[in-house]
């Protein structure tokens, strides 16, 4: 289409009356102006000398978390947040002084490889981040100039006030004022996916007064003047006036079309530069997730703190020791150690003054002994959790093919918390469910339609042991074969194909599918090719709703500024018929007001109100002669209620010129009121319309349960995890939803807490609100009470309970003085649901079991109302399902269906929660083993302050010696294959009940690093020292000792790490034995080096160790005596107190040497013991 060509067809100004009606502009502007409302953009005329006063921010964007400049000071107070870092950067410094055990470069360089390494990690996704930047802010736009064309521009250099034109299937660079757009009544339609993860297309559209600026002539005119709030991050808000023509006109949020929105099915759009950059509406979103570290983790710093208080303790008592040897030195003029010259010393042994001498001595000891904690853990950790998530991002088995998705770990901070999950919350539509709604009942003039059964009828007749009998049978599609269309799943031969026609009341039919194809806000689409149409709609339910009406003769196929066009059936001619109605309002669907309405004119000039919504608000507004099938709708939506559909009742009435005309000003009025009151003004007005109603019937829609939901959830109850739904259905659908998905089982007795008693619906009516909440307090007092009794008088029977509790009784449960007494009880019950819960209670809720029980909570759903749930849960899970991505966007993992919860938690939550258990649980015993040694030694060298190991040994220990093994563990390690781990869901209550992290088993570890560091020491010095060493009969010397401690220790710690494995792969083998020849290759390199470099490692390997056969058999007797505890603890422990891995594996050993025994015997033998085990089975079933 060339530039300036103008479009015909669905004009939409009027579509959403709520905010698009033609408004007459009314002198109310309190806001505008004052503080919150100050913004003032000057239309195309950004070069405005009263413009540049307000120094607005100009279009470029960063999300970088640092910039060249900030990288290198904000990157190490990160570092130096953990104390640990701290400590070794106090070391280091002290290391330049005197009281420094070793070399200041020793232990510098560790300290730089390790906080370099986590501020490269952090300087790559900082560059991630800013090339996403810069592809951004040069994206190239058409800029509106001073020649009064339109010239190619990059994003970062618009400014407030630019006008710029977009086309098809560009992203909006800023958030625009719409001037006007190529359809003739200034229409667009926007993608918002980027900011709510919504599918679905939104309707913008110009004022009127604007609408008409369509070539470079007009807009060369243009000059005009928008006063509007101040940047903000809400958005579903826009207050603004434009100044124009020498007219004022209310702006909404219909005419801001948001930066990063695209724009779809509309050749081009004009638009004003509102808000640039980081002023605009979705870089206000831009907050940070809220900031969530694990159990382990914050355990993590305790024992962190408990280990810095061994090594003040140790430290201590070697300052002590050593200052009362050095008093000793000189006792009554005579010297007791003269070979040490305490006549002739320094301040630091000075015998004269052996208090300072031992407070320098403590000085130097806290450095010396630092090694008991581990510099490279916090790194080793991240990378581990880095590698965790890319296993958990790449798994096939959580791949959802249909949709493309696989599972995606948004952070890698809580992998092992997954191991962990006491208790899930979840919400029901979306998540348990489909979300893709299916027309497959309905109640029309009291008679009810539809064949078929629903999941949770099959369910429910599963649970009676009632087999599905007559027209039940066809469940599932009931629709003819071929036939399958999504969102209609109808089969009743009285209505299917015209034939409602014969029915006794056929009118009231009429007037059912009528409203549901006029009465929404869907917009069609024509496929050019096939002719067939497709709907645009807001909701599943909507589409369902359109989809119904056109094929049982209602098709909606045209929408225009004030028109909807139907294909009718006539029920009188029997024959299709065009028919018009002049669309005249639509009053918007809301959760507050669950109803929605249009009014409209038919042919016959009558004016008609068609309204459906919720039974809760619809049944109050029907008038006194249109209650003539009440009673039996009623009955049916209780029916379909139990049978897991959503029902929605729908009515209209009749209008009268005279009235509407008067309510049409009135509403106007409220429309163009910018006042804080307008929202309720807007409500006020349409509640006096939508009254005296007349019934016609109600719909009955099924969101089908995802697959696997119930084996899932089955699953889940068997490794001992609570699961709570907190949903915003009714009572009825979702106990029976409970059932469909076995979170609800057969013989699970049922605790109902509700406010429906008669009493209390009685003083509801009568509107006393103080009377109401004092009753409804006392009745949940109560029915809490009898509930806590139930349980307890079930206590030691095998009775399940489940509780389902109301959205009313809730808000009172959730008080202060009742929220422990309903805690308590609900953590009693194998499941909890609770109903009618709205998006602020499900996060109560959330925060209540988290802080209630103290143990780790996951919340899991797909909605925008699921965001404050997720975001307060321990760990939150988002469904990438049908209703966007703000979930998604707001947790912690995502997946594409519930069923993959159960592999996301029952293995790579057990995998990640034990790897990095054992993985921490090592870390702690290698340099307990390794800085005890050094404890001995100087202990056994009178605590003088020497080290035992050369400089470079000490500072590569963590490094290189004993790290890769490590983190191989970390990443690789399986205790059981995915497979066992799904078959024997109880093995998860390892993470629930943190038995591989717990105090007793961390002080284990710590205790088995003493005990090595024990036998490597005293073995070493005893079976070494005092015989002849070389094949010259020289004998062991200080440094032949440290290297053959140090190689003990490496050693050890590895082999020690080859016994904890359970799962061997290349990599392991690679890491374990090649760290330990790695410890050979740089004892021959470095003693190599001149003695200078090298110091007390020159030749020491390749002259004095490597010859003598007393090294290698000194290592080989102490590594074997130092594995022994564990060896002996573990094969006790599997053997008396086995954990459940090791029954598993036990139970997995003897399967495999049964099979391989059987499969070993002759084929006659094999057959015989097959007929003996069948002819057992048929015994103990008779």
């Amino acid at each position: 289409m060339p530039d300036g060509g103008r479009r015909r067809g669905i004009h939409f100004s009027k579509l959403y009356s709520f905010s698009c009606i033609r408004s007459r502009f009314h002198d109310d502007h309190s806001q505008i102006g004052q503080r919150g409302y100050s913004r003032v953009v000057y239309c195309n005329d950004p070069d405005n000398p009263e413009a540049a006063q307000f120094n607005y921010n100009g279009n470029y964007v960063s999300t970088t978390k640092y910039t060249a400049a900030n990288f290198i000071p904000k990157s190490l107070f990160e570092q130096f947040r953990r104390v640990a870092n701290i400590y070794f950067l106090i070391v280091a410094c002290v290391s330049f002084s005197p009281l420094a055990p070793y070399s200041a470069f020793s232990v510098l360089l560790p300290l730089i490889v390790v906080i370099g390494a986590t501020m490269a990690k952090e300087a790559v996704e900082d560059w991630r981040r800013r090339q996403q930047d810069v592809e951004a802010n040069n994206r190239k736009v058409k800029l509106y100039g001073a020649d009064h064309t339109f010239q190619e521009t990059r994003w970062k250099k618009l400014r407030v006030g630019d006008l710029v034109k977009v086309h098809k299937d560009e992203f909006f660079p800023a958030d625009l004022f719409l001037l006007s757009s190529s359809y003739e009544d200034g229409v667009c339609y926007v993608e918002t996916t980027n900011l709510d993860g919504e599918t679905n297309l939104k309707v913008k559209h110009s004022l009127e007064a604007t609408s008409s600026l369509q070539d470079e002539n007009s807009l060369q005119k243009f000059k005009a003047v928008i006063k509007c709030e101040d940047p903000n991050e809400n958005l579903y808000t826009f207050v603004g006036t434009l100044f124009y023509d020498g007219k004022t006109h209310p702006l909404s949020l219909q005419q801001l079309l948001l930066r990063d929105s695209k724009l779809r099915n509309t050749e081009y759009i004009y638009g004003l530069v509102v808000f640039t950059g980081h002023d605009t509406k979705v870089m206000q979103n831009a907050t940070d997730p809220p900031s969530k570290r694990t159990k382990i983790e914050r355990k993590m710093d305790k024992i962190v703190y408990v280990l810095f208080s061994s090594l003040v303790l140790i430290s201590f008592i070697g300052s002590i020791f050593f200052a009362i040897e050095t008093k000793k030195d000189i006792a009554n003029g005579k010297y007791r150690r003269w070979y040490l010259r305490p006549d002739n010393t320094t301040v630091y042994y000075d015998s004269k003054r052996p208090f300072l001498a031992g407070l320098l001595h403590f000085l130097t000891a806290l450095m010396l002994y630092g090694y008991l904690i581990p510099i490279s853990l916090y790194v080793s950790i991240e990378i581990v959790k880095v590698l965790q998530s890319i296993f958990i991002n790449q798994d096939q088995d959580m791949y959802y093919e249909e949709t493309d998705k696989p599972a995606h770990a948004r952070t890698s901070n809580l992998n092992e918390e997954l191991g962990q999950v006491d208790t899930i919350l979840s919400d029901k539509t979306g998540t348990l469910t489909c979300n893709s709604m299916e027309f497959v009942k309905c109640s029309i003039a009291g008679v009810a339609y539809g064949r078929g059964m629903t999941e949770v009828e099959r369910a429910l007749a599963a649970k009676r042991g009632e087999p599905p009998s007559g027209d039940l049978e066809n469940s599932g599609d009931v629709v003819a074969p071929g036939k399958l269309i999504k969102g209609f799943n109808f089969n009743d031969e009285r209505v299917m194909n015209g034939k409602w026609v014969n029915e006794p009341n056929s009118d009231v039919i009429q007037k059912f599918f009528r409203v549901l194809a006029i009465c929404h806000t869907a917009i069609p689409d024509v496929n050019n090719e096939s002719g067939e149409i497709s709907y645009e709609a807001e909701s599943p339910d909507e589409a369902a709703f359109v989809i119904a009406a056109r094929e049982l003769g209602f098709e909606f196929f045209k929408r225009t500024q004030t028109s909807i066009s139907l294909h009718e059936l006539d029920f009188e001619s029997g024959k299709k018929v065009d028919r018009v109605y002049e669309l005249l309002h639509v009053l918007e669907f809301s959760s507050s007001r669950k109803r929605m309405s249009v009014i409209v004119r038919n042919a016959e000039n009558q004016l008609l109100l068609l309204c459906k919504g919720a039974d809760s608000v619809m049944f109050e507004r029907l008038s006194k002669d249109g209650r003539h099938f009440e009673a039996e709708t009623k009955d049916h939506i209780n029916n379909y209620a139990e049978a897991g559909l959503r029902t929605l009742v729908v009515t209209y009435r009749d209008l009268n010129t005279e009235e509407y005309k008067i309510w049409e000003e009135e509403f106007s009025r409220a429309k163009t009121s910018l006042s804080e009151e307008r929202d309720v003004l807007l409500d006020a007005t349409t509640d006096k319309i939508e009254r005296d109603l007349i019934l016609l019937g109600a719909t009955a829609v099924e969101d089908k349960l995802q697959k696997g939901v119930p084996q899932c959830i089955d699953k889940l109850a068997q490794a001992g995890i609570k699961i709570w739904v907190l949903t915003g259905d009714k009572m009825e659908t979702a106990i029976n939803i409970g059932y469909a998905c076995s979170l609800l089982r057969q013989g699970m007795k049922q605790i109902v807490v509700t406010l429906d008693s008669p009493d209390i619906v009685a003083l509801e009516k009568q509107g006393d609100k103080d009377a109401m909440a004092k009753a409804g307090h006392e009745s949940v007092t109560k029915q809490l009470t009898e509930g806590k009794s139930q349980l307890n008088s079930a206590k030691g029977s095998s009775d399940e309970f489940g509780l389902i509790i109301d959205g009313k009784s809730l808000e009172f449960a959730l008080s202060k003085n009742l929220e422990k007494s309903f805690l308590e009880l609900a953590m009693d019950c194998a499941s909890v649901i609770c109903c009618r819960s709205s998006p602020k209670q499900k996060a109560r809720v959330t925060g209540m079991v988290k802080l209630g029980t103290g143990k780790t909570t996951l919340a899991i759903g797909d909605g925008a109302n699921d965001v404050g749930m997720l975001q307060e849960a321990d760990i939150g899970v988002g469904i990438s399902g049908v209703e966007g991505m703000q979930a998604v966007m707001a947790s912690d993992f995502a997946i594409a269906q519930f069923r993959f919860l159960e592999r996301l938690l029952l293995v790579h939550g057990h995998w990640c929660y034990r790897r990095i258990a054992m993985m921490i649980c090592y870390f702690f015993y290698k340099n307990i083993a390794f800085g005890f040694t050094l404890f001995w030694y100087e202990a056994y060298a009178s605590f003088s302050g020497q080290a035992a190991y050369n400089d470079w040994y000490m500072s590569f220990y963590n490094v290189f010696f004993t790290s890769l093994p490590v983190i191989a563990l970390g990443v690789f390690d399986q205790d059981v294959s995915a497979r066992l781990c799904l078959k024997y869901p109880l093995l998860y209550q390892e993470g629930v009940q943190n038995i591989l992290f717990s105090w007793p088993r961390i002080l284990g570890w710590m205790l088995n690093g003493v005990i090595t560091s024990m036998i490597i020491f005293y073995i070493t010095s005893k079976s070494i020292i005092h015989q002849s060493f070389r094949n010259d009969g020289k004998v062991v010397d200080f440094e032949i000792l440290g290297a053959t401690m140090y190689t003990c220790v490496v050693w050890a710690v590895n082999c020690q790490m080859a016994l904890s494995i359970n799962y061997f792969t290349w990599i392991q083998h690679f890491f374990i034995w090649g760290s330990i020849v790695f410890w050979y290759i740089f004892l021959v390199i470095y003693g190599s080096l001149s003695p200078t470099v090298s110091t007390t490692a020159y030749k020491v390997f390749v002259e004095a160790c490597a010859p003598s056969f007393l090294y290698w058999l000194a290592t080989l007797l102490v590594v074997v005596s130092s594995l022994l505890p564990y060896f002996s603890y573990r094969a006790f422990q599997t053997r008396f107190r086995p954990m459940y891995h090791d029954l598993i594996q036990i139970r997995r050993r003897s399967e495999i040497a049964e099979t391989e025994t059987y499969n070993e015997l002759p084929s006659r033998m094999r057959e015989k013991m097959h007929h003996l085990k069948q002819r057992l089975r048929r015994r103990r079933g008779s």
